[in-house]
């Protein structure tokens, strides 16, 4: 360990607290203070006082954060292999549904993970993510809601629309006229796989393009959007899924789709952080990389 790796230790500690300068360093918080304790002996200046409502940074913390803070960042600017194109060596924590994480996420980003690139991926709902986010636990969440409060900072991102999709067995046995003339009546006979027991998602396209609750009898319940597929594809049923689930099925012609909307209805996604947190290379890099890459077409 050298000076250098105690003085970023010491400068991600000052700028965003113990908890986090741990998970942007790959460290433990017991690592990070034996770092700081090191630092600390080889100075002779005390730079944070330690208590139980957390570390404040003493008047020559301040100081030597002056001194350090611009030529650190200038030298990791210099070493960072983003600068070819590459991710930046360093710790990001991600949060997100389960299934955006492992079809949409960890594909984008897993590659970088053999260049230096750490993560560490937790898959909930939303808005316990947007909690831990805010108290510094997580870097980045990819949610489904637009995260509320000013410390936390918001950018949109389109997703694919949902799309009504069935088995090919239960496709041939909707009638093309009846369907156009009247969709919910000619989709009536066909059982239904939804989410969760209130068939969210099924049931807002049924309102919205149909105008109606769906009456169809409920086959399968699954709390995995892979999963619903999953049974789809089996024939257990039909189901309104993400473009981004559906459509490896759709290409494979596992499922087809079962109606086309008047209207396209992407959705949107928002990447949350917080306010100043894409000061960190590795975690700017991240964001740029999402920002960029999971905007789609199509869907809905």
């Amino acid at each position: 360990m050298t000076g250098l790796d105690l003085l970023w230790t010491f400068l991600e500690v000052y700028r965003r607290g113990v908890a986090a300068a741990a998970g942007r360093l790959g460290l433990s918080r017991q690592e990070v203070g034996e770092r700081l304790d090191r630092l600390e002996e080889e100075l002779g200046q005390r730079l944070f006082l330690r208590g139980a409502a957390g570390t404040a940074p003493t008047a020559p913390a301040a100081r030597l954060a002056a001194r350090v803070g611009a030529p650190l960042d200038e030298l990791r600017a210099a070493l960072d292999p983003a600068a070819a194109g590459g991710p930046p060596a360093g710790t990001v924590r991600i949060g997100g549904p389960a299934e955006l994480v492992a079809l949409r996420v960890l594909p984008l980003l897993a590659p970088a993970a053999a260049r230096g690139l750490r993560l560490r991926v937790s898959a909930a709902p939303g808005a316990g993510l947007l909690e831990l986010l805010a108290a510094g636990e997580v870097d980045l969440v990819v949610s489904e809601v637009r995260p509320a409060g000013r410390e936390l900072a918001a950018t949109p991102v389109a997703r694919e629309g949902p799309v009504l999709v069935g088995p090919p067995s239960l496709a041939a046995t909707v009638e093309p006229g009846w369907l156009a003339e009247d969709p919910a009546a000619a989709l009536a006979h066909l059982p239904l796989v939804g989410y969760a027991a209130g068939l969210p998602g099924v049931r807002e396209y049924w309102l919205r393009e149909f105008g109606a609750r769906p009456a169809n009898p409920v086959a399968v319940t699954v709390p995995d959007l892979r999963a619903v597929l999953a049974a789809v594809v089996a024939g257990a049923g039909v189901s309104v899924l993400p473009g981004y689930v559906a459509g490896p099925a759709l290409s494979a012609g596992l499922v087809e789709r079962l109606h086309t909307p008047a209207a396209v209805h992407p959705e949107t996604l928002f990447l949350a952080v917080r306010g100043g947190a894409l000061v960190y290379p590795p975690l700017a890099w991240v964001h740029e990389r999402l920002r960029t890459r999971l905007p789609r077409g199509g869907g809905g």
